[in-house]
């Protein structure tokens, strides 16, 4: 299971982020700089060790709604050979690992094919900041992926308590303070 190390990264998470958001097609911003907050999200184990793997909820609260979006990350110690440009969102120096390249996990083969073993049930997921910890809040309703199926992330998120089969549901805080649910991902025809 992975650890978590309590460190540095510079630049944040966040501050990568701010920058590379709003360059998204499904951005959804007000026109400002977003204004991120780390609103939620869960983590899920590489079985080789090599890839650090966050599903990481942020919050833009720069516009009069806040938005949630659904980024999940995939941290690697070298570049992902392979990958489009868009694909990573930036480099970041790590205390403890050093330097990471911190990729769109939309676009990281191992990201996805965790999210498809934990819709097939296959694998925990795990609390977002606290080691070897399962998260009993992260649902999957239904039968997970099966042949001539894909999945789809949800990158803006809507919350909502929706328990259809082939769904994930976990949770968000939003920036008032108050959680919330809803879908992330669904396995849909392809």
């Amino acid at each position: 299971m992975a650890s978590i190390h309590r460190t540095t990264m510079t630049p944040t998470k966040l501050e990568l982020l701010s920058g590379w958001l709003p360059e998204q097609s499904w951005y959804a911003g007000s026109g400002e700089a977003p204004d991120l907050v780390k609103a939620g999200g869960f983590r899920l184990d590489d079985p080789e060790g090599e890839v650090g793997i966050e599903f990481m909820v942020v919050a833009d609260a720069s516009g009069r709604e806040p938005v949630a979006y659904l980024v999940p990350l995939g941290y690697r110690g070298a570049a992902l050979e392979g990958a489009p440009d868009e694909a990573l969102i930036g480099t970041s120096e790590h205390g403890v690992l050093g330097t990471r390249w911190i990729y769109d996990g939309a676009h990281d083969p191992v990201v996805l094919a965790q999210l498809r073993a934990l819709l097939r049930g296959e694998a925990k997921p795990q609390q977002q900041s606290v080691s070897d910890t399962p998260d009993p809040t992260v649902i999957v309703h239904g039968p997970g992926v099966a042949e001539g199926s894909d999945v789809r992330l949800h990158r803006v998120l809507r919350a909502s308590e929706a328990g259809a089969p082939g769904r994930l549901v976990a949770g968000w805080t939003w920036p008032d303070g108050t959680a919330v649910r809803g879908e992330m991902a669904v396995v849909a025809p392809r």
